[in-house]
Order: structure tokens, then C-alpha cells, then sequence
């Protein structure tokens, strides 16, 4: 070799930290090429990135455990309360029904343990007793209605099983209700007919007050709220309401006037309740908010009946402070028997009416049960309850980056080697579009259950995702890039990254020190576009096969001879690399799992070819030694005293 004071200076390709051993002045380096693939064992990996791994949007794992249309056997479907026709119909085309109606809570405990969906009315409570007694089996609740007040919903996402209600059917039907209690009471309809039936004529007992010009309080402006609301206005009332999420433009298009709460109660001659039962809104009528209220105030319940505390508004009707009361909905259904309150001569009552139309009936069933259906076979239902409300068009253009999330989370974690666990996961949202209009809490969704869920025992989906993360002290971490991209698609590419955790392939490193993987749509499909710092172009289907390796002549062909040999088909190859001859990655898409024997074929036909071809070469150049002696060829392939300039590294040695 050239002495050190005359020969060029070479800079290797890749640097190494410490100096030549024939120069204390040729200069500091990173990284060898021979360090690439000897820092780490030279196996390739095998990711399992298929269908029965990564579950399709439509299909499976949104909700159960299972794609319901591959299985053979059809799933259990317990109905425990009366349930139209037409819905009983649909969902006996899909799976086994079982109708129980009028079940004990030990009947309900017993039964569950072999269904796979349960469908009630609002007579049914859903304890945490019936997701435990289901043991992970139960993955999905029906509500025929609104409320969802006798579901234990945290329970629910704790056990991983999916709650849908039936929010639209019923809600012309429980609005009409409202407004027939409202004229029913303002003119003695009930107390006048009774009074009629028992023989009497009075007349002048029974008068009534008019609704043009008086105000009424709609206290919650959902869907059933605002379309009392517009009845109302057709009626000749002026309308105001309450809703801390109402959006006013929504109230103002139809007339309405969105307040506080204290001036909706105090202001209204009339009051109808349409706001949900949480914690929040128990007994929100009481002795202090009935204090409030206007004297001679009437109050219209359709909605739940512990939004009012019962003892207190028969004081205030007793009082005189409230007028009238028309219920529909109370605290205990039935009510007992010698209730004050049902049989307070101002109070007029039916038997929790609002839905109970023929029409509603049968929107009601076949709604809940196309909900129901489609959350066996893993669909994005839009009436979920305990899991993200995203809008259905939102739900469809989202569709196929649902795969690629999950998926993504899924290779991720395979990357990682082990050690402390994964506590912190970052993801990265590229998009055109402006990051307030990007919704992500689904695809969070479900980065987190493909992270989570190679390493739980518990099956996790979308319910649970969340709340297992915590639970298992994940922080997953967003944020949202914008890029110069089409705003036709809603994101151009996801990255997971992995923080402090050591990683099995040592490419899948970014130069930050984190497992980084990134990934897009394309074609409709999800595609895996980038590992650590190394491009590729993967169809993420079936399984994937990860080489390190460097870039030159004969490796795809030798890694294709050891499949076929292996009888590995191979579906698709990308190799990724930085510059041309140097470090790459080879991502390898096989229809069939590769056995560790392959792998360990592959992994050494890359040794030998890059540690015996190019790196012999390198480092005779460098003057660098070879790790292992022995793997020196058995003949001088270089005369002695040959310059550097005159030597091309490759397969083939020329003389000058």
C-alpha cells in the first residue's frame, strides 16, 4: 500500500468512529460498510402483515374478535325486549336469535355468556355483572332508541364491546309525542276525559290556556329538541333553548334563540326537557332549580326521567309554582303504584310513548338492526356510542387510511427487540389540508390497537383502544404536517415512530434513534413508503420479508433462487437505498410465512456476497483489517505495492 504521506486521501462511503489503523491522520468515521452488517446479526425479518394480523375496515376487528361472515357458525343474537318485525327479519337473515323477553338480571347473566350481541329497549339494564358474565364474548350492545342511560357504557369500552343506538328513527315520533303533551296539558285533555268517563260534565273546571305567544324552553337541542322546536314555532310560540354543544347558527336557522340556563327557566311559560341522563344532568330539576322557574310555569318530559327529582316537583306543584307537568319518562319504570306524582290531579302521564308509533316501531328495528349486523361484520358504525363519532362521510373517505394505520401500528411494534416496553409512540399526520379540518381520532384509534394488541392478551379494537393504552401507560402522541400535496385525499402519508426502545432491524432506526416506519395510500390500497431513513414502495399484504443489505449486482436474484428453492412465492420486491452501491434495505412481499431456515439462508447469502465482494475490497483499501481472518480468500486476488487509483471495487478485480 501507498504510505500514508503520499497516498490520496479516501473518504470511505460509510464512516466508522475510529481512525485507520495506517494513519493517525486519515480522518474520523461514522460508520463502515462492514459495520452496517456486522453491528447487528445480518437475518432478514419476517413481518406478518396479513388480513387475519391487520383487520380490513369493513370487516374485521372493529368490534369483535372475528370477520362474523367467515365463521362457521352464525353469531348469537339475544333480543331481550319486544322488536319490530322487519328488524327481527334482517337479523335473523345474519345470524341466531334468541328472543327472551322480561329476563331477570341472573337469567340476562346466564344467557349472555354465549351471545355475541345483545339488543335491548330501556327495560334492560346492561350491568357491569353482564359484561363480566359475557367474558370477552359480547361484542355488541343495541339500544333500540336514544338513551343509553341502562347501558354501563365505561364497562363496556373496559370489556372492549361496542354500544349503538337507533338516534334518527324515533325522533319525529318522540317529538310529535312532546307536542301532543304539550296541547294535551295546556287544555286538560286527560283530566277532562277522565272526568267525562266517570259521569261528569265540568265544563268550567277544565279550562285550559292558550300556545300562540308564549314561551317555550327546549332544554337540549338535539335532533329531537330542535324538531319539537320547529312544531312549536308552527304553533305560534316563541322558542328559546338551552345546549352548551348546540351550535347557534344551526338553533338560529330555524327561529331559536340559544340562553343560558337560568334565563331559559326563568323566562319560559313552557319547558320541555330533551337532554340525555349523565351524571351531569341527574335531578338537574330540583327544589332549587324549580325556585327559579316562572311561577305557573307547565314542564313537558319526553326525554329520561332522573333528569327530574320527582319528590321535588310535587312539592312545586303542590305550591303552586309549577302549574302542569306531562310525563312520559320516570325515574323507576313502571313508577309504583301510589306514586304522588302520577297521580297528582295536574299531572297528566303515558306509559313512556314517545317512540310508540307503527312507523317509529319499524325504523327503530331495522335501524338497530342494520347497526347491529354491521358491527358483527366489523363495520365503522356511525351510532356508536362509546368509541369515536365520526361522521359517516368522514368514516368513508377515511376508509382505506383506517387499514393503513392499523397496520402501521402493527409493523412498528414487530420492529422492537424488547427490553423496558414501549411507553411513548409519536405519529405524524402529512396532509394538504389545514390541520383543524383533519380529524384523527380514529386513525389514533387504531395505531393504538396495532400497537397494543401483538402485545396484550386481551383482544383490543376500537372501543378499548383508548382506554387500554392508559391502562398500559402508552402516551401516543399527533402531529399534523402540512405539505404541498392534492387537498383531494384527506392525508398524504402517516409516520409511527417508537421512542426509547431497541429495535430487531437495525434500518427500521431513523437517524433520531426512534423505530421509524412510514406509509400512504395508494390506488385505494395501504402501502408501506419508507423504513428509518430508507425509501420503499410495499404493498402492505400478507407477509414481508426486511434484508439489510448493500446495493449491488445478483442480490435479487439470489434472495429469489433461496424462496423458490423454499417454495416462497414472492408477490412483490422493492430494495431502498441511500446512493447506489452502498447501505440498502430489500423489502420482499411472499404469499407464504418464510420458516427461520430461509431467513437464515438469506441473511448469509448477503454476508457472504457483501463481506467476501465489496468489503474484503474496502477494506484492503482503507487498510483496515478484516474481523475474521479466516475469511480472507485462499490466494492473493491484489499484487503487492498496487496503487488505489488502479483498483474498481466490484465483483470483478482489473489492473491497471
Amino acid at each position: 500500500m501507498a504510505s500514508s504521506s503520499t497516498k490520496p486521501v479516501f473518504t470511505p462511503p460509510f464512516t466508522t468512529t475510529s481512525s485507520s489503523s495506517s494513519s493517525s491522520s486519515q480522518p474520523s468515521t461514522r460508520s463502515s460498510l462492514l459495520s452496517f452488517l456486522h453491528s447487528t446479526t445480518p437475518t432478514p425479518i419476517s413481518l406478518n402483515i396479513s388480513r387475519s394480523q391487520a383487520a380490513e375496515t369493513s370487516r374485521v376487528s372493529r368490534v369483535g374478535g372475528q370477520d362474523a361472515n367467515s365463521q362457521e357458525t352464525k353469531p348469537t343474537i339475544l333480543v331481550s325486549e319486544k322488536l319490530g318485525e322487519a328488524g327481527l327479519e334482517l337479523l335473523r337473515s345474519f345470524g341466531d336469535v334468541d328472543c327472551s323477553y322480561d329476563l331477570s338480571q341472573e337469567d340476562l347473566c346466564k344467557k349472555i355468556a354465549s351471545c355475541d350481541a345483545l339488543i335491548v329497549r330501556s327495560g334492560t339494564k346492561v350491568t357491569r355483572q353482564v359484561f363480566e358474565a359475557a367474558k370477552g364474548k359480547l361484542k355488541v350492545v343495541g339500544r333500540a332508541g336514544v338513551g343509553i342511560d341502562n347501558v354501563d357504557l365505561q364497562a363496556a369500552t373496559e370489556y372492549g364491546c361496542l354500544v349503538v343506538n337507533a338516534p334518527t328513527a324515533n325522533t319525529v315520533a318522540a317529538a310529535e309525542h312532546g307536542i301532543a303533551l304539550l296541547a294535551a296539558m295546556a287544555r286538560n285533555v286527560a283530566q277532562a276525559d277522565a272526568s267525562m268517563k266517570s259521569g261528569q260534565w265540568q265544563r268550567s273546571k277544565y279550562v285550559g290556556v292558550s300556545l300562540v305567544g308564549k314561551t317555550l324552553a327546549v332544554m337540549g337541542f338535539g335532533k329531537v329538541g330542535s324538531e319539537v322546536a320547529r312544531r312549536a314555532k308552527g304553533l305560534g310560540m316563541q322558542v328559546i333553548a338551552h345546549d352548551p354543544y348546540a351550535p347557534a347558527d344551526r338553533a338560529r336557522a330555524i327561529g331559536v334563540e340559544l340562553v343560558s340556563f337560568d334565563q331559559a327557566i326563568s323566562t319560559a311559560d313552557f319547558i320541555s326537557l330533551h337532554m340525555p341522563l349523565t351524571p351531569s344532568t341527574k335531578k338537574v330539576f330540583n327544589d332549587d332549580t324549580f325556585a327559579k322557574v316562572k311561577t305557573g310555569v307547565r314542564i313537558i318530559n319526553v326525554a329520561r326521567g332522573g333528569v327530574i327529582d320527582e319528590d321535588a316537583l310535587v312539592r312545586a306543584l303542590d305550591s303552586g309554582k309549577v302549574a302542569q307537568a306531562a310525563l312520559d319518562v320516570f325515574t323507576e319504570e313502571p313508577p309504583p303504584k301510589d306514586s304522588k306524582l302520577v297521580q297528582h290531579e295536574r299531572v297528566t302521564v303515558t306509559p313512556h310513548l314517545g317512540a310508540s308509533t307503527k312507523e317509529a316501531q319499524e325504523g327503530v328495528a331495522i335501524e338497530i338492526a342494520e347497526a347491529v349486523v354491521g358491527a358483527l361484520q366489523g363495520e365503522l358504525a356511525a351510532t356508536a356510542v362509546n368509541a369515536p363519532m365520526v361522521p359517516a362521510e368522514v368514516l368513508s373517505e377515511l376508509a382505506p387510511y383506517v387499514v393503513l394505520a392499523e397496520k402501521l401500528g402493527r409493523l412498528a411494534v414487530q420492529l422492537v427487540a424488547g427490553g423496558s416496553g414501549i411507553k411513548s409512540a409519536k405519529v405524524v399526520y402529512r396532509s394538504a389540508r389545514d390541520p383543524d379540518n383533519l380529524d384523527t381520532r380514529l386513525l389514533r384509534a387504531m395505531i393504538t390497537k396495532g400497537i397494543i394488541e401483538p402485545i396484550s392478551d386481551s383482544f383490543i379494537n376500537l372501543v378499548n383502544a383508548d382506554f387500554t393504552a392508559k391502562q398500559k401507560g402508552l402516551r401516543i402522541s399527533e402531529e399534523r404536517v402540512v405539505v404541498d400535496t392534492s387537498p383531494e385525499f384527506p392525508i398524504h402519508t402517516i409516520q409511527v415512530q417508537l421512542s426509547n426502545v431497541d429495535s430487531k432491524f437495525g434500518s427500521g432506526v431513523s437517524e433520531g434513534g426512534d423505530i421509524s416506519i412510514e406509509g400512504r395510500v395508494k390506488y385505494g390500497k395501504p402501502h408501506l413508503t419508507r423504513v428509518g431513513s430508507f425509501s420503499v414502495d410495499v404493498s402492505l399484504e400478507g407477509n414481508l420479508i426486511l434484508c439489510r443489505q448493500v446495493d449491488q449486482p445478483g442480490m435479487i436474484g439470489q434472495v429469489g433462487n433461496i424462496l423458490g428453492e423454499q417454495n416462497v412465492n414472492v408477490s412483490f420486491m422493492s430494495v431502498g437505498r441511500t446512493v447506489k452501491r452502498r447501505k440498502a434495505i430489500m423489502a420482499i412481499g411472499v404469499d407464504e410465512e418464510p420458516s427461520q431456515e430461509t431467513l437464515k439462508k438469506i441473511g448469509l447469502a448477503y454476508y457472504f456476497a457483501c463481506t467476501l465482494q465489496n468489503l474484503l475490497i474496502l477494506d484492503i483499501l482503507l487498510g483496515q483489517l478484516v474481523p475474521n481472518p479466516e475469511h480472507r480468500p485462499a490466494k492473493n486476488i491484489l499484487p503487492p505495492n498496487t496503487p488505489n487509483k488502479a483498483i474498481t471495487i466490484g465483483p470483478e478485480i482489473k489492473k491497471p
